[in-house]
């Protein structure tokens, strides 16, 4: 039997080097934006956070202070840890009810019904709309004396608080504004809802289980990847709310609503602070990675893929 030839190595066509090349210069603006725009901020926000810079002063002619950012930011300023309380039960109290509201939603608006694309329609259209335009609607919503909500409640014959300028009620009130937006999720949850397979449903059903018994130990097993998108967005844009808080209440009252962003920029463009800013955003930076890793972690005891426990 005659011995195999030997296999020459061949190099990479030059066909398929062109296609590459075509590919990289098609890619090239995103690349480009990508560096300038989101790593260039990035960088240069950690080294000024090791600067006292002020914004009025060129930053050659910044002083670097070090750690002493740092310092301040974690023994000897409050707001700091106020702030971070404030987002912490914002972003827990949002981030629930948008998960139990939302699978809820989608739930409902999994039927099939006659007319049920429109509903679809109206509980998502709020997600798109502008946010500075949705704080200035829920500001005329709940104001004390020309308020929609507080009208309504004294043809009842009850006098409605003034849910934005009181301390104890604002961010619960911030927290129930945010399920403003419910629609985006939903529609994730509802493309999840509709790839479950009916067998599932019927198996269970020859079982004897009831609607409750499938929704616990099919439907929201089978949509766990989509619930844990969600949970991670959720938590991301938690920690990063700013617009209703700037736009009604500036923080206030007496810091009930001072989020940590807003408490950010306050110190860069109001008090001209932007090296102790930048430390902040790094700090904000730690704060949401680390939560995701931890989210991602945890990840493996209840998410499913492919109807098997994510190892």
């Amino acid at each position: 039997m005659a011995a195999t030839p030997a296999i020459r190595r061949r190099g990479i066509p030059r066909s398929v080097l062109a296609e590459n090349l075509w590919a990289y210069l098609f890619i090239l603006p995103w690349i480009l934006g990508f560096v300038l725009i989101e790593v260039g901020p990035v960088l240069a926000s950690f080294a000024l956070s090791f600067t006292n810079y002020d914004i009025v002063t060129p930053i050659p002619q910044t002083d670097i202070v070090g750690l002493k950012n740092y310092d301040k930011m974690l023994f000897r300023d409050p707001l700091f840890w106020h702030s971070l309380k404030v987002t912490a039960i914002f972003s827990v109290g949002s981030v629930i009810l948008g998960i139990i509201f939302g699978v809820m939603l989608a739930l409902m608006l999994n039927q099939n019904l006659r007319g049920i694309a429109f509903y679809r329609t109206i509980f998502f259209t709020p997600a798109v709309v502008a946010g500075v335009a949705v704080a200035y609607m829920w500001q005329w919503v709940l104001h004390k004396e020309a308020g929609i909500l507080n009208t309504v409640l004294r043809y009842v014959g009850i006098e409605g608080p003034n849910w934005l300028f009181n301390y104890e009620l604002a961010l619960p009130t911030f927290i129930f504004m945010n399920l403003w937006a419910l629609g985006g999720g939903t529609v994730i949850y509802l493309a999840a809802l509709q790839g479950v397979p009916t067998q599932l449903y019927e198996a269970a059903e020859i079982d004897g289980a009831g609607w409750i018994s499938k929704t616990w130990n099919v439907t929201i097993p089978m949509i766990s990847p989509a619930i844990f998108f969600n949970l991670i967005m959720g938590i991301i844009g938690s920690f990063q709310v700013f617009i209703n808080s700037f736009v009604i209440t500036d923080g206030g009252p007496a810091n009930a609503t001072l989020f940590y962003v807003l408490y950010l920029y306050e110190q860069a463009f109001r008090s001209l602070k932007m090296g102790y800013a930048s430390a902040l955003s790094v700090a904000l930076f730690l704060i949401i990675m680390v939560l995701t890793v931890l989210a991602f972690a945890m990840s493996g005891r209840w998410v499913y893929y492919e109807g098997e426990l994510k190892k």
